[in-house]
């Protein structure tokens, strides 16, 4: 018995430095990200970011987990599976960085926000563990004090002003988040099949290849000849680096802890993103933004307590 309540604690234990993880690395990339989609057409960005994030990943599962590209070669419906989160995540970037690129940053944190009950939802709908969570009275409190706190810190923060294009960026938001949270429970579906990265490198590579496809298309391929080499490098480690946090991190929590789960957290993003900011563009935080990420963090803990007992 003592050893079962030291292997709980120790796996909590865990949990927690990869939440934590994930929060501080994803509030890192998000200047990232927005830098990347001021200078880059949205195709050369994604096709550039995906590739190279994917050529990692194969790289890594060529050394380690060559036996899964086997498990994938035998199976059809796996191999569908993996082609559809390819082209999903295509999809969901192509309108999350159109949608940042019209909006402001406060925009894309209040979606981020909804998208908390609409992964909810759509999660409680098709896994009985995820229903289980959702139904919990720890969670609906603890996430509906983090909706909350959210706000309060987003809205109190100084920089309110619209952009020209906020209904076309919201639109663009809006379709971003439904699409994630589809493609969320398709890796769900596949995630204890096959290790995290060989997805990871399946859908880095589809989704890099489409837009690679598109952008070649659409003529935009051509606007990197006049990009500076060193833009070109920024936006290649950016990818490694987007591919391990976004992606890898991303799809590890979704495995291991579920939709639900993942989704609180990131209510944590816009936070650690200030934080960053803070400390690297002398940004600066309020009282009232300050009490509103006490609340977010009160009521995120609180929830995912809940969720680790259940």
């Amino acid at each position: 018995m003592i050893q079962g309540l030291i292997s709980i604690s120790n796996r909590a234990n865990n949990d927690h430095f990869l939440f934590s993880a994930y929060v501080v690395l994803i509030g890192l990339g998000f200047p990232i990200l927005r830098y990347a989609s001021l200078n880059f057409d949205t195709l050369n960005n994604n096709a550039i970011r995906f590739l190279s994030g994917g050529a990692l990943f194969l790289f890594l599962i060529a050394l380690k987990h060559r036996s899964d590209i086997r498990k994938i070669l035998h199976d059809p419906i796996l191999a569908v599976k993996l082609l559809l989160v390819g082209v999903l995540m295509t999809a969901n970037m192509y309108f999350f960085m159109n949608g940042m690129q019209l909006t402001t940053a406060l925009t894309g944190s209040v979606f981020c926000i909804l998208a908390l009950p609409i992964a909810t939802i759509m999660a409680a709908f098709f896994y009985s563990d995820e229903r289980r969570k959702a139904k919990d009275i720890r969670f609906i409190s603890g996430s509906t004090l983090a909706i909350a706190g959210s706000l309060i810190f987003i809205f109190s923060a100084a920089q309110t002003a619209a952009s020209e294009n906020f209904v076309l960026g919201s639109f663009f938001w809006t379709i971003a988040i439904t699409i994630a949270a589809i493609q969320n429970l398709l890796v769900k579906s596949i995630s204890h099949r096959i290790h995290t990265m060989v997805i990871c490198a399946s859908t880095a590579t589809i989704a890099g290849l489409i837009n690679l496809a598109l952008a070649i298309y659409s003529g935009k391929i051509h606007q990197l000849a006049d990009t500076s080499t060193s833009l070109i490098v920024f936006l290649l480690l950016a990818g490694m680096y987007g591919m391990v946090t976004g992606m890898l991190m991303a799809f590890h929590i979704i495995k291991k802890s579920g939709v639900i789960t993942f989704n609180m957290l990131q209510l944590l993003v816009p936070i650690a993103t200030a934080v960053v900011a803070y400390f690297t563009l002398g940004e600066t935080i309020t009282l009232i933004q300050a009490l509103g990420a006490s609340i977010v963090i009160f009521g995120c803990r609180y929830s995912l307590k809940a969720n680790q007992s259940l």
